[in-house]
């Protein structure tokens, strides 16, 4: 296959629209790319095929305090914290509680 990182995403996503890891990549390439908008998005659809892949709140959480929504990011660091804890996922917990930690929250 050619094309970019995000071109091959994007064909992977069109196969399996409801696979979270490849909304979850998707995001993480416009984010990557300083794509704010459309990272977020994508951010959001990961979390909306699975609630409880914490690392998209975590990376969320960055990107919004990479474009200075401080609040926003620390609300996005609670609602991962929450599911964090709910799933059992302890090294995703220690992480957005680190970020929290670092943002003063």
């Amino acid at each position: 296959m050619t094309g970019t990182r995000l071109e091959l995403l994007t064909r992977m996503h069109e196969q399996d629209p409801a696979d979270a890891f490849c909304r979850y990549a998707i995001a993480q390439e416009h984010a990557k790319a300083g794509r704010t908008d459309e990272a977020l998005h994508w951010f959001d659809a990961t979390l909306e095929a699975d609630a409880d892949y914490c690392y998209a709140f975590f990376h969320k959480a960055k990107v919004l305090q990479a474009a200075g929504r401080l609040d926003d990011a620390i609300a996005t660091l609670r609602t991962g914290l929450d599911r964090a804890r709910a799933s059992g996922d302890g090294h995703a917990a220690g992480e957005i509680s680190g970020l929290l930690t670092e943002l003063g929250a």
